[in-house]
């Protein structure tokens, strides 16, 4: 009987669309036989994996990240690149469903054949980061993609997600009219390790550039340390190109800056621990959902939790405790 990871891992390293496609699918799945084998998947693959560029890409609404991206994407791929693209879409927490209106944006890079682009939905996890981005990353990068870019739903607690799991965080920001640092908070500022005002075209390249400068203002009033290192604040135009190459650049800085620091392998060894840690607490959550005698507690108390007649602190003891028993040497589950 063929062995279907084989015939994925083959497809991969062959860099074949088709198969590329298949084994995330796999990995974004959360049966348990899906889940078996995506670790042999990926235990298959690690020798070519690690190669890539990670860029995690975020701002605020309307500072138009998919249209950045196909833009710079596009760049990249005429210089010789292969650009991967994850694009975790805000998903319906009732169906599952993904509105996948990245892929329209980004028409240029979804037609070009040293691009994929790969809407992720989203699902219930943190802040709208799926929990196989990080498969799907080394999917790509096994596959020979040299540049891979994680788009985020927005501004909010995903980013720290993804900055946990890039080498390169760039935050986009957009001028608006006078109240430049509106909606961006000081925590995603912290993070970002380069920030550009994208729109800095026509009418509106004056109010960018005005916004750069509160930017680098912001930044140095958040880090007075003259010896440490700020994000560079740049401008561009994802309309006209202009900028991109420096943004570029900047990012290509920074992942320099790392290496020659040892911070690179550092911060990739500490995603590593994060991404264990993860793995445990989303198989734990798994676990719990699918324990038979939790479901009874939950089919048991789960309308009182609903009306208030039981609180949730003594539901969640229930469901551990009920949990526990399912896990204990003689049980079925245990």
């Amino acid at each position: 009987m063929p062995d279907p990871v084989a015939d994925l891992v083959a497809g991969v390293r062959a860099r074949s669309r088709a198969h590329v496609a298949r084994a995330i699918t796999l990995v974004e799945s959360s049966r348990p036989d899906h889940r078996d084998q995506a670790r042999a998947l990926l235990e298959q693959i690690a020798p070519e994996t690690g190669g890539g560029v990670r860029v995690g890409i975020s701002g605020i609404p309307g500072a138009g990240k998919s249209t950045f991206i196909d833009a710079l994407g596009t760049r990249l791929v005429e210089k010789g690149h292969r650009v991967a693209v994850v694009a975790v879409d805000p998903s319906s927490s009732r169906t599952g469903g993904s509105v996948l209106g990245d892929r329209t944006r980004m028409a240029r890079l979804t037609s070009t054949e040293d691009a994929f682009v790969r809407p992720s939905p989203a699902g219930r996890h943190l802040g709208g980061v799926a929990r196989a981005t990080r498969e799907s990353m080394l999917v790509l990068e096994a596959a020979g993609f040299d540049v891979v870019l994680v788009e985020t739903v927005g501004v909010g607690q995903s980013e720290v997600a993804v900055a946990e799991m890039v080498d390169t965080f760039l935050l986009l920001a957009l001028a608006r009219g006078g109240d430049q640092l509106q909606g961006i908070k000081r925590g995603i500022l912290e993070m970002a390790d380069v920030i550009a005002v994208n729109k800095a075209d026509g009418p509106h390249e004056g109010d960018a550039r005005v916004a750069a400068r509160e930017l680098s203002g912001a930044m140095r009033l958040m880090n007075p340390d003259p010896s440490a290192r700020r994000p560079p604040v740049l401008t561009c135009s994802a309309q006209t190109g202009a900028g991109l190459d420096e943004v570029w650049q900047a990012v290509l800085d920074h992942r320099a800056h790392l290496t020659e620091h040892g911070s690179l392998e550092a911060r990739r060894r500490e995603q590593q621990t994060s991404w264990m840690w993860a793995m445990v607490d989303a198989e734990l959550r798994d676990g719990v959902r699918r324990s038979p005698a939790v479901r009874e507690v939950v089919a048991d108390v789960g309308e009182d939790v609903a009306s208030g007649r039981v609180s949730a602190v003594d539901a969640a003891r229930r469901v551990l405790d009920a949990y526990a028993r399912d896990l204990a040497p003689g049980s079925p589950a245990g």
